[in-house]
């Protein structure tokens, strides 16, 4: 029986949720920054754990600097 990489319990066929190469419980499947739950196919990993897209995953991991993108977003240090 699979076991849920973040709660670590046993993962039952009905309650099953496949992401990531892993077996989740629904609940569980939740972004890491803001905890909103994530439905398979619509978020992205960072070091095995889920993030959504959009706000969390490209605010965190996404280009920096004013506008995300294009002529404006030079980063002056």
């Amino acid at each position: 029986m699979p076991k849920c990489p973040k709660c670590e319990k046993e993962v039952y066929f009905a309650e099953r949720v496949s992401s990531l190469g892993k077996d989740w419980h629904r609940p569980c499947l939740k972004c890491e920054k803001c905890s909103k739950t994530l439905s398979p196919g619509s978020h992205a990993e960072h070091e095995g754990k889920p993030y959504c897209n959009n706000p969390c995953y490209a605010a965190l991991f996404g280009p920096k600097g004013f506008g995300r993108g294009g002529t404006e977003s030079h980063t002056f240090k």
